[in-house]
């Protein structure tokens, strides 16, 4: 399902709504920040890299938006016990969650699985599928507690279609696609709705590192993308529930 790119964002819309955003320190984690801020979110920043918070952080801030919420966490080391702490910081500090969105990933290396290094092939795994399952299982507690309430997996083209040598990240993302459409199956009848977007091809680290021989700047910031997240956790978006959706 497409959904449009040019979501015109307005103020407040997201007024009083809690948003944890992973990987929220560059891409389009960084992106999702500003505009969810715009619209009136208090966005929890969640990352491994604290400077890179702070400079989002600061970001937010000069734009005379809400003060974000810095949680640094490195999920490739994380723990059960780390995520248990993260709810109850969560539950205490704003007794509920109203958005999840799920966006933190590494890429991995590119090579055919018969020669995946092992050690590799378990780090991408623990970033892109164990975390994104662990931080949605201890935050659905939260995530109870709001009126309306959204979960979003940033998932990929390689998620959806097969394609030779993208090993790890490739098949962590068809996992997320499946932890997503379970997830929406299992809270159909609950406040919380569950869907995975494809947001295409954008001007970011991990698409350069895919395509080292590709013209970059024919690709869009990851600025033009990101207003659909805003209307993703939205009320306009109430009845998207299980969707594999794609931003135009």
């Amino acid at each position: 399902m497409n959904i449009d790119a040019n979501y015109k964002i307005t103020a407040n819309e997201l007024q009083n709504k809690v948003i944890l955003v992973t990987g929220a320190n560059r891409g389009l984690g960084r992106a999702a920040v500003l505009d969810l801020a715009q619209a009136g979110a208090l966005v929890v920043m969640l990352g491994r890299d604290f400077g890179g918070l702070e400079a989002v952080y600061d970001e937010v801030v000069s734009a005379g938006f809400q003060e974000p919420f810095l949680y640094p966490l490195d999920l490739e080391g994380a723990t059960p016990q780390n995520y248990q702490q993260l709810q109850a910081d969560i539950l205490d500090n704003f007794g509920r969650l109203d958005g999840l969105i799920l966006n933190a990933a590494t890429l991995g290396t590119l090579m055919p699985i018969e020669q995946y290094d092992i050690k590799i092939w378990y780090s991408t795994m623990q970033i892109n599928l164990n975390a994104a399952f662990m931080l949605t299982q201890f935050l659905l507690p939260p995530l109870k507690q709001s009126v309306d309430a959204r979960i979003l997996f940033l998932s990929s083209a390689v998620g959806r279609t097969a394609r030779a040598y993208w090993g790890a990240y490739g098949v962590s993302k068809f996992a997320l696609e499946g932890l997503s459409k379970t997830l929406s199956e299992e809270l159909e009848k609950t406040n919380i709705r569950v869907n995975s977007l494809d947001p295409g091809a954008m001007k970011t680290k991990m698409r350069r590192d895919a395509y080292p021989a590709e013209n970059a700047d024919k690709n869009p910031l990851p600025s033009a993308k990101s207003p659909a997240i805003v209307y993703l956790m939205g009320e306009k978006s109430k009845g998207l529930n299980g969707e594999k959706l794609v931003i135009n």
